[in-house]
This record gives C-alpha cells, sequence and structure tokens, in this order.
C-alpha cells in the first residue's frame, strides 16, 4: 500500500511538472490607439495597419494580436476621452498614433502637446509600453505653426521615455503610389511601407527599451 502511495504521489507530480512545462505564455496584446490613418480608412480590414503590423510581427516570431483602436477624424482630445475605455484590453504596448487632424484643423499646439502628455502618462499608469508615433504639420499651417507643432512628439518621448519612431507616414506622404485618391490616406501598399519602416521601432518597444 505504502509504495502504491508513493507511486501516486510521483505520478501527480509529474502531471502538474507537465502543466507547467507546456503552459503557453500569454500572447503580448499591442493597441493600436490613432484616428483614420489607424482605423485602415478606404481599406480592406485586412489591409489596416493593426492587422498588417501583426501579420508582420507574428512572421517574425512574435506571439502578439494588434487590436485596432483607430476612430476616423479622432483628434487627440477625442483620444484622451475614449482612453480609459480602450485600456481595458489591458495592453502590453500601446502605439500612440494621434495629431494629424489636429494639425489639419489648425487646433493649437499646446493643446495637442497636453492632450498627447495626458495620453501618455494615463498608458505608463496603467503598466502599459507607449511607443509614440509623430506627426508633421501641413506645409500650409505655416512655419511658425509647424516648427510649433512639430516638436511635441520629440519632447514628449523624451520626457517620458519612450520610443519615437518620428513620422508615422515616413517614406509615404506625398507619394501617389502609396495613397489613396484623396492623396491623404495610403493604400494597401502604403500601408505595408509604414509596417516595414515601423516593425524595428515596434520591436524595439515591445523589449521595453527606452527611446
Amino acid at each position: 500500500m505504502k509504495n502504491l502511495f508513493v507511486t501516486k504521489r510521483l505520478f501527480l507530480g509529474f502531471l502538474l511538472l507537465a502543466t507547467l512545462v507546456w503552459t503557453p505564455a500569454r500572447a503580448e496584446t499591442i493597441l493600436a490607439f490613432g484616428d483614420s490613418l489607424t482605423a485602415g480608412y478606404g481599406l480592406n480590414g485586412r489591409d489596416s495597419f493593426p492587422s498588417r503590423l501583426e501579420t508582420a510581427l507574428q512572421e517574425s516570431g512574435y506571439d502578439v494580436a494588434v487590436v485596432n483602436g483607430g476612430v476616423s477624424g479622432d483628434t487627440t482630445a477625442g483620444g484622451l476621452a475614449r482612453l480609459n475605455w480602450l485600456m481595458q484590453e489591458r495592453p502590453d504596448l500601446v502605439i500612440v498614433e494621434l495629431g494629424a487632424n489636429d494639425a489639419l484643423r489648425g487646433l493649437d499646439p499646446a493643446v495637442t502637446r497636453r492632450n498627447l502628455d495626458a495620453i501618455i502618462t494615463g498608458i505608463k499608469k496603467q503598466g502599459a509600453r507607449v511607443l509614440l508615433a509623430g506627426m508633421l504639420a501641413p506645409p500650409n499651417m505655416g512655419s511658425e505653426y509647424g516648427e510649433e507643432f512639430n516638436a511635441i512628439y520629440g519632447d514628449l518621448a523624451r520626457d517620458h521615455n519612450v520610443v519615437l519612431y518620428r513620422f508615422f507616414l515616413e517614406g509615404v506622404a506625398g507619394d501617389p503610389a502609396l495613397n489613396l485618391d484623396d492623396g491623404m490616406h495610403p493604400n494597401a501598399k502604403g500601408v505595408a511601407e509604414i509596417v516595414k519602416r515601423m516593425l524595428p521601432s515596434v520591436v524595439k518597444a515591445l523589449a521595453g527599451e527606452p527611446k
């Protein structure tokens, strides 16, 4: 009887060990938090930035799920207002892509800065990492406005010690072959180019490295 009892305990021990060894780690969640550029305006869902990014990361060996938190027309104020609701996804990393609509509407850069600062602060307070995707003001807003607006992203990335991707539309803006007919939103090829260029920054942010 004693041998039978010992055998059962050993068997249960092996089962517990096997469970610990084979239990898969939780996939990391990335929240792509932005406006129409993130949402995938004019595109099929599979061609949106979040979908293409998820595929690229998985093909690179990362166990991730990318949540599409883009809303067309959103400003930094709109993003701040819905931040807490989106953070219920419990993301490990948040890619903040907001500000383009602020600049297009000529909103005060000081307000944009304040909103983005509050967004980054709120994300970090909940324990998630941040990748800040920069925006550039349109040239027609004038040099003074452009200088004040364009400085926001680098300043905030430095202040919060987060990874900065200088310009979300780098290599895509102004290229008719990579944009829809409106000349403002990337087409499927444009999104692929954005993902290719941004991927190293996303990997850096996933690793928890500073900017």
